[in-house]
């Protein structure tokens, strides 16, 4: 369990970055040798996932950037901005380069698995004309929707694509919030009643109520660029691995299997009793099963 003081702490650290005049917050650090890692947070929260994992991480690589995506935690929150997974996408991209990065590893959640299977394609079409200037070395995806057929949304995510979604992101009370947000946890990895405060501040904060709705339409996004997304996946020589929550109910046992159907020599990790958010509810087990990939 984290307390008030270490998320606080977590926020103060952060730097700034600018997206299409929108200031983006993320975390850097780094004392280890060599490689970059970028950690791509899911929904509908922020880079502060990763803070049980940071401190290790932080150990094993010379850079580790873990932004907050626009609409999300500690960053900008537009309203009227075009949320897509191409743009969050740009948001990465845009952020290696401000950092002068042209080889970089990847851990992604949720829906940064669908960021990551985009920035993935791009190395693709970049190798294919002989491009070099920014080379995908290595993936790690922990639970997330890498296969829209395998994707199990919760109620509340379904509503926030309807005409509904705009009353029901304003009108999320904490409550609402912690009663959904828990359902994806593993039965014994509960967050507790301060976590979840934390969860939801990201989820809310700078203005999130007006405009969360908005994030949701990553979901027919999956849909449409399926073919983009999984023949990258499935076509590519990068190492990647699948670090999978088998209690998710979102994307847990069921979207692991999916993966070992489709994906060539998938190299799967199970995690028995773990829910949707592994590094947050098993660092130690996460860690262990990333870091011989990552590191290679």
């Amino acid at each position: 369990m984290t307390s008030s003081a270490d998320f606080d702490a977590w926020r103060a650290a952060g730097k700034r970055y600018q997206h299409h005049g929108h200031d983006i917050f993320y975390r850097a650090g780094g004392s280890g040798t060599g490689a970059t890692l970028l950690c791509v947070h899911g929904l509908p929260t922020a880079s502060w996932d990763w803070h049980r994992v940071w401190p290790t991480l932080e150990a094993a690589f010379a850079r580790v950037l873990a932004p907050d995506m626009i609409g999300f935690g500690f960053s900008a929150k537009p309203a009227a901005h075009p949320y897509s997974i191409f743009d969050q996408a740009d948001l990465h991209e845009g952020l290696l380069r401000a950092h002068g990065v042209t080889r970089y590893r990847m851990l992604a959640h949720d829906y940064g698995v669908t960021v990551a299977q985009e920035l993935l394609a791009r190395h693709e079409e970049r190798h294919a004309r002989n491009d070099h200037t920014l080379e995908l070395e290595a993936i790690v995806f922990l639970n997330g929707g890498l296969f829209p057929e395998t994707h199990r949304p919760l109620l509340v995510q379904k509503l926030m694509l309807t005409p509904l979604g705009a009353v029901l992101s304003r009108a999320m009370s904490l409550r609402m919030f912690s009663r959904s947000f828990a359902r994806v946890f593993g039965p014994n990895t509960k967050p507790s009643p301060a976590e979840l405060h934390e969860f939801y501040e990201l989820f809310t904060g700078n203005g999130g109520r007006a405009m969360a709705h908005r994030l949701f339409h990553y979901m027919p996004e999956r849909v449409t660029y399926r073919p983009r997304w999984v023949a990258a996946l499935r076509d590519t020589s990068v190492p990647r691995r699948m670090i999978n929550g088998s209690a998710d109910p979102v994307s847990g046992a069921h979207a692991a299997d999916r993966y070992r159907e489709l994906v060539p020599d998938a190299d799967v990790v199970a995690l028995p009793n773990i829910g949707h958010y592994p590094q947050v509810e098993a660092p130690e087990a996460v860690l262990a099963a990333a870091l011989p990939v990552l590191t290679r």
